[in-house]
């Protein structure tokens, strides 16, 4: 894209998000009806193009299972959206809070209202193309406000055909999608908005958060890292397994919140290990031509997992291919990756420097419960950590000594499907946080009113200027 063509699409979005917060000044009060009335129309888009998003997911990944896709894209966004829809009138109500002693005993009173934004700027990305465009829309819309969306170009048919159903039951004033690639993302994060929701990879997060802030628009950044994962002694091993290995291959592990690595204790890594092997065999007897197993999203991530993997084997790694029916994938026609485990990697492997986002599982063995504490706390906080194990002391140790954006126990990634619960990192794992009522705040402005008495303002006259008294 020329540098003129640049400034066209960035001045086209700029009219667009006048527009927007013209049309929101001009409508005053939203009222719940309103919003009610957008979260409808959206949930509407899922349940009747649901199949046709589906089909366009798989479509840009090469394979992506369609039951899936239901599962994570079409039917996590509606639960959400409805969420916020049951919810949204107790969300709007003002907050009492306490006035300052005495003024309350004489009739002041003070409350949070609870006001929308106005234009909210969404940057979704590839992995959950759909869900992670639609979901962010539940707090969105419930506290009020208009959205402007740049979807990911990794995943072009989705992102068209977001745009084509948006636009037949939304004016462009309330939502407006813009497609294409890093020009187009460039120009969209530095629009003024009043807030911006990023979701994506840390490196683009610098970019993005130096562009916004020539705006001073403040941002929620949803990010990802090496997710942890602590098996205790005390752990079943057979369910840790099972339950790894399913996060692990859900989208061919290309998830935010994967496993990045599992720390198991040193006399039962084998036990791990042969365990997801009979975990991945069920879920998938086979792989190359599965329907339920995802392909990677394009070559250059295929060759990126492939070189993690060629790296770790080069370096001296034991690498464990968990391949069912041994098929041959040399020749696909797809870019499907079997799970694989990397036995013992060492701190020089790529594999352990960069987040994975595949179907790659580094496996290390630990003495002390210390060790995996003192290893998490060197590396950048993640997104998400999980504890298997049945000692309560131990699991609280591991949640009081790490911190990260969230934490599942005794599973891995399922707090992001809790709605009642906040859903964010922390530092390098992101800023801020939404979901269900906290998505509500976040995308609302916490307006601090208060209402003086007639009885403390005659009690205050007594106190103003003059202080000295003419004698």
């Amino acid at each position: 894209m020329s540098e003129s063509n640049q400034q066209d699409i960035g001045q086209e979005m700029l009219d667009v998000l006048n527009r927007q917060k013209k049309s929101y000044l001009a409508e005053g009060e939203v009222s719940a009806e309103k919003r009610i009335d957008r979260l409808d129309r959206t949930i509407n888009i899922l349940v009747k193009h649901g199949d046709r998003l589906c089909d366009a997911m798989a479509a840009d990944f090469g394979h992506r299972s369609i039951e899936q896709s239901k599962l994570t894209d079409i039917n996590g966004s509606i639960g959400p959206l409805k969420d916020a829809k049951k919810h949204l009138r107790q969300w709007m109500r003002p907050e009492r809070r306490k006035v300052m002693v005495p003024l309350g005993l004489f009739g002041s009173r003070a409350r949070i209202q609870y006001q929308p934004l106005g234009v909210v700027g969404c940057i979704s990305p590839w992995n959950f193309p759909v869900q992670l465009t639609f979901s962010p829309l539940a707090g969105v819309f419930a506290a009020g406000n208009r959205t402007m969306i740049k979807p990911s170009e990794f995943t072009p048919a989705t992102s068209e055909l977001m745009k084509e159903l948006f636009t037949e039951v939304f004016d462009e004033d309330e939502v407006a999608i813009f497609t294409g690639g890093p020009e187009v993302g460039t120009a969209f994060s530095a629009l003024p908005f009043d807030h911006m929701l990023f979701t994506g990879a840390t490196a683009i997060a610098k970019h993005v958060m130096r562009a916004a802030s020539e705006n001073l628009v403040p941002l929620t950044l949803e990010l990802g890292g090496k997710s942890p994962v602590v098996i205790s002694e005390s752990a079943d091993i057979e369910l840790a397994a099972s339950n790894i290995m399913a996060g692990k291959t859900m989208n061919a592990g290309q998830i935010c919140l994967a496993p990045d690595y599992v720390f198991v204790p040193e006399d039962k890594a084998d036990d791990f290990i042969n365990a997801a092997k009979n975990s991945v065999a069920k879920m998938y007897p086979n792989l190359k031509d599965n329907p339920d197993y995802t392909s990677i999203v394009n070559e250059r991530h295929f060759e990126r997992l492939n070189g993690y993997i060629a790296d770790a084997k080069a370096k001296g790694a034991e690498v464990v291919e968990i391949n069912p029916a041994q098929e041959d994938f040399s020749q696909q026609q797809h870019h499907r990756i079997p799970p694989t485990i990397i036995v013992d990697p060492t701190e020089d492997m790529t594999v352990m420097q960069e987040e994975i986002f595949g179907p790659v599982l580094p496996v290390k063995r630990y003495k002390n419960i210390e060790e995996t504490l003192d290893y998490i706390n060197d590396h950048p906080r993640p997104l998400g950590l999980y504890y298997f194990g049945q000692d309560a002391q131990e699991e609280k140790k591991v949640l009081t000594h790490t911190t990260s954006g969230g934490v599942t126990v005794n599973d891995v990634i399922m707090h992001i499907a809790q709605e009642d619960l906040p859903f964010g990192g922390v530092g390098p794992s992101g800023m801020g946080a939404y979901h269900g009522h906290d998505g509500f705040k976040t995308f609302s402005h916490a307006k601090a009113v208060y209402t003086q008495s007639k009885l403390v303002s005659k009690l205050a006259a007594a106190m103003r200027p003059p202080y000295k008294k003419a004698s």
